[in-house]
């Protein structure tokens, strides 16, 4: 009795180990699929006005970086979850002085909403900058690979927001604007005159913003999805799509997505594409204040022959499964040790750069800044070079030698904006101080010159050595009102014990300035005489950071 007694105890334990065992099993498979996820918002970073296209197993995505150069990229995946840079349209704009930071500035100009289109085994971009007379030609490039090489195709009129379109008989049409269309000769040289048109009429209430062409032709109709924004109380940011059974009318219209997400507002514009195996997604950016305009990802489901966008209940989910399990973890902003011979894909210039004042081969394993024009501020200076900064929070930091800069000369590193959180080396006489400084600029509505910059120092240290540590948090969680939108600066001058400076900066997102998500800016300029450096030994990046990670004075 006693060994039966026994037996039945062991037999309970052992019970009672398998359910612990097989609890903990379940939950770490929940743990696991909950990492696996793709968690709303896609790109928590600034990539507005998205479009995008699959080509076999591949999805890529191009979005909007205005006056930043290279331009337009190209970025791909294959589960909709990791996505990477693999490449840009262009790596210059050329037409004007203005973007090379002369006779005025390109800011919130430039390369907007470009459309990509796959034809006969070749991509096609179509974007139009932002821009008066022959500033704003509208561009086609192709490419045999999104990866690039681009070539240049053919420049037009302007074309607002616009969508380029293939049609199974061959010809080709534009989109844009509210509702207008014209169709271009087959070669892309240029339109058929006499063939434009409005495709539809505004209806009473559609009185607010209506633009973001994407045009795509599913089971024989035209869809064309639009951003709406009636800017009436009760009425919210919402995607529209109206549909054809001929691409020049008559058009019916439906709201497809109207769903604020999050606790940051109503989504607005984007697309829809589809997978190998038949199912859809919908692709569409959200306002998030500081760091811009970020991507969410949808179901769309085909309902009464509408593309509806959402969930069951029409909103934009916490997260979604990825396409596939198991790929690569990639990113589009990148840690950087600068040991290549060319600059990576994650970074892009503030205007044009100078290309005989930037080297990674003066000092292998540095990026060497050197000045080169005599400016007075940040906003103005030359070859200052960029990343994204990303939710829900992010650190960055940069080791530079600022031992060759001469007197009056300014080199650090910024939460870069039209409001910018800045952290300044200064070189006065024979001695370097750092400055944390908020800085904002003016800027004419047309030519978009600067016409002033406030700078408030907020605290200003001595500097010893020849090299020092800059490391830039960003918080963009939310907040009571929005995003938390919050800049917080360190320096080292070990790299490990960090300093904090200043106080923290409140990041902004200003349509009618920069237009743009804040980024971390790497810069060096002169405001006396040229022929100053740097050499940036490193860029460090974190995402999801915890500041338990870091060492704090």
């Amino acid at each position: 009795m006693k060994k039966n007694h026994l037996l039945h105890r062991l037999s309970g334990f052992a019970l009672r180990v398998l359910t612990v065992a097989v609890m903990l099993t379940v939950l770490a498979v929940a743990h696991a699929d909950d990492k696996e996820r793709i968690q709303n918002p896609m790109l928590w970073a600034d990539v507005p006005d998205p479009d995008v296209i699959r080509v076999g197993d591949t999805f890529y995505l191009v979005s909007t970086t205005m006056h930043l150069m290279p331009g337009a990229p190209v970025m791909k995946s294959k589960d909709l979850k990791n996505w990477e840079t693999v490449g840009y349209i262009f790596d210059k704009l050329t037409d004007s002085p203005k973007y090379d930071l002369l006779e005025g500035t390109a800011y919130g100009r430039g390369q907007w909403a470009t459309s990509l289109k796959y034809h006969n085994g070749r991509f096609y971009a179509l974007l139009a900058p932002n821009e008066r007379g022959a500033m704003g030609d509208t561009y086609i490039f192709s490419a045999e690979k999104a990866e690039g090489p681009w070539n240049l195709v053919s420049r037009m009129r302007h074309f607002h927001d616009c969508s380029l379109f293939f049609d199974d008989d061959g010809r080709v049409f534009v989109v844009y604007g509210t509702g207008e269309l014209m169709e271009l000769k087959p070669d892309l040289s240029d339109v058929i005159e006499g063939t434009y048109m409005h495709i539809f009429q505004r209806e009473a209430d559609e009185t607010g913003l209506l633009e973001g062409s994407r045009m795509i032709k599913h089971n024989g109709k035209y869809y064309l999805l639009m951003i709406s924004h009636v800017y009436a109380p009760g009425r919210h940011r919402r995607e529209v799509c109206y549909r054809a059974d001929d691409i020049h009318g008559p058009y019916e219209k439906a709201v497809i997505l109207e769903s604020d997400f999050g606790g940051f507002g109503y989504i607005g514009q984007g697309t829809i594409v589809d997978t190998e195996d038949g199912d859809w997604y919908g692709i569409i950016f959200q306002d998030r204040g500081g760091v811009g305009r970020v991507l969410t990802i949808s179901p769309c489901r085909w309902i009464d022959g509408w593309p509806m966008i959402g969930d069951e209940n029409g909103k934009v989910p916490d997260s979604m499964r990825p396409l596939k399990s198991n790929q690569p973890v990639t990113g589009i902003v990148k840690a950087d040790a600068f040991d290549d011979t060319k600059l990576g894909l994650h970074w892009q210039w503030n205007h044009n750069p100078v290309d005989q004042a930037w080297s990674l081969t003066a000092r292998p394993g540095f990026l060497r800044l050197k000045t080169n024009r005599v400016v007075e501020n940040i906003f103005l200076a030359p070859n200052t070079l960029t990343q994204r900064m990303e939710g829900p929070g992010c650190s960055g930091v940069v080791a530079i030698d600022f031992s060759h800069l001469k007197d009056g000369d300014c080199a650090g590193f910024s939460a870069f904006n039209s409001d910018a959180g800045t952290l300044t080396i200064k070189k006065k006489g024979g001695k370097c101080v750092l400055e944390m400084s908020e800085q904002s600029v003016s800027l004419t509505d047309r030519e978009k010159a600067v016409k002033e910059v406030k700078e408030k120092v907020v605290e200003s240290v001595d500097l010893k050595g020849k090299t020092v540590f800059l490391r830039i948090d960003g918080d963009f969680r939310r907040g009571e009102r929005g995003g938390r939108d919050l800049a917080t600066f360190y320096y080292s001058f070990d790299g490990e014990n960090w300093v904090k400076i200043g106080s923290d900066f409140r990041m902004r997102f200003d349509w009618r300035r920069f237009f743009m998500g804040s980024k971390f800016a790497i810069f060096c300029y002169a405001t006396k005489k040229q022929g100053g450096y740097i050499d940036v030994d490193y860029f460090d990046y974190h995402k999801d950071f915890n500041k338990s990670l870091w060492d704090e004075e």
